[in-house]
């Protein structure tokens, strides 16, 4: 029993002098509990909702007042014109508007029934199907309280106009999600393996003796990957338009660009990852726990990044998959240019160029 707790002591060891395996132990669980325990909720808070109000009556501003004390909903501000509506839905400013009719008191009180439009931005028909129905539980609380004061059966009715996707499709939010999953995986996991496997098959030192530039070596292990990543972007772009009905109505030009951008940066970051480690266990390990689980959670195609804490969201401002995500989503379902999408264009190009020159900085044209 004493040699076999002498090897146990060893084990121990063994275990505290590697910080990538303590790291595995606690660091990891510690990540994950966060992540799934504040991202993954299906409830919206915080959601940006516009008023129009031509009422401006006492009826008109006690729903206001309703809506805005709510955790789900932040009054983003009240515009004058229903006309300025689309274009804060185009910026992201908004994903609801609540129009009140002129007469809506008067309506309300002598005809004892009244209306309001309710419009949603629909490219996430899940998070506007939740929206709405939250609108409507305040706009009913607030008919059932007024009819109990006053004795009379009172009626609001809340039309509905689902904006960008009016029939409520799914696809319309998986599939730019989904796009920006296979990119980030594909083209980091393969990257990160590419000049570890070198290493590891002792093929590095006739590279790095030949007359050819070592930093051409990142450059050319990355281009393969980058044709072959749009290829994979053109079948699931056909599959999505053929066979989910998926809409696009922006250019073709714009998305590819853009899409060419998202490769990019995938690409720079598993060179960067390739560079830093020395087994393709560890490389690909480090690239599908570092981008399968962020990528899903923090890019706001499968949970409302809204809902999150403010570190979470603050986080997930590096995650390039989210920047692409909003571009996607701008491009082929609202048909925006590249004057709605320049600022997330310009954050990923900065991510690109950062990760390209750190990872270059980082390769050992030495292997002593």
């Amino acid at each position: 029993m004493k040699q076999f707790f002498t090897f146990v002591k060893k084990e121990f060891y063994h275990v505290f002098r590697d910080p990538k395996t303590l790291l595995m132990l606690f660091g990891l669980p510690v990540v994950q509990i966060v992540l799934f325990g504040f991202a993954l909720t299906n409830e919206i808070k915080n959601s940006k909702v516009l008023i129009v109000d031509y009422a401006k009556d006492a009826a008109s501003q006690e729903i206001i007042t309703k809506i805005g004390a709510t955790d789900e909903f932040v009054l983003q501000h009240q515009i004058l014109s229903h006309l300025q509506i689309e274009d804060e839905f185009k910026t992201g400013r908004a994903r609801l508007a609540i129009i009140f009719p002129a007469n809506f008191q008067r309506d309300l009180l002598h005809q004892n029934s009244t209306q309001l439009q309710v419009i949603a931005d629909a490219s996430d028909p899940n998070q506007a199907n939740t929206l709405t129905n939250y609108i409507n539980t305040i706009v009913t609380e607030y008919q059932q309280s007024l009819s109990e004061v006053n004795g009379m059966p009172y009626q609001i009715r809340p039309e509905i106009r689902m904006l960008y996707n009016p029939e409520l499709k799914g696809a319309t939010n998986f599939v730019p999600g989904v796009m920006a999953l296979v990119l980030m995986l594909v083209c980091v996991l393969m990257t990160s393996v590419s000049i570890v496997r070198e290493k590891e098959l002792g093929t590095m030192e006739v590279l790095l003796v030949s007359p050819f530039n070592p930093f051409m070596v990142i450059i050319a292990k990355a281009i393969p990957y980058f044709l072959l990543s749009l290829v994979n972007l053109s079948v699931i772009l056909v599959l999505s338009i053929t066979l989910l009905e998926m809409p696009f109505n922006g250019s073709y030009l714009l998305f590819f660009a853009e899409s060419s951008l998202l490769i990019l940066t995938a690409l720079s970051l598993g060179l960067l990852i390739s560079n830093s480690t020395d087994s393709q266990q560890t490389a690909m390990l480090i690239s599908l726990m570092g981008m399968l689980i962020p990528t899903m959670l923090l890019t706001g195609f499968m949970f409302p990044i809204e809902n999150m804490p403010l570190p979470l969201r603050v986080f997930s401002n590096i995650i390039p998959s989210k920047w692409y995500y909003l571009i996607a989503k701008s491009i082929m379902i609202k048909g925006l240019g590249f004057s709605a999408i320049w600022k997330e264009t310009l954050i990923l190009l900065g991510m690109t160029v950062f990760l390209l020159t750190v990872s270059l900085k980082k390769f050992k044209i030495r292997l002593a």
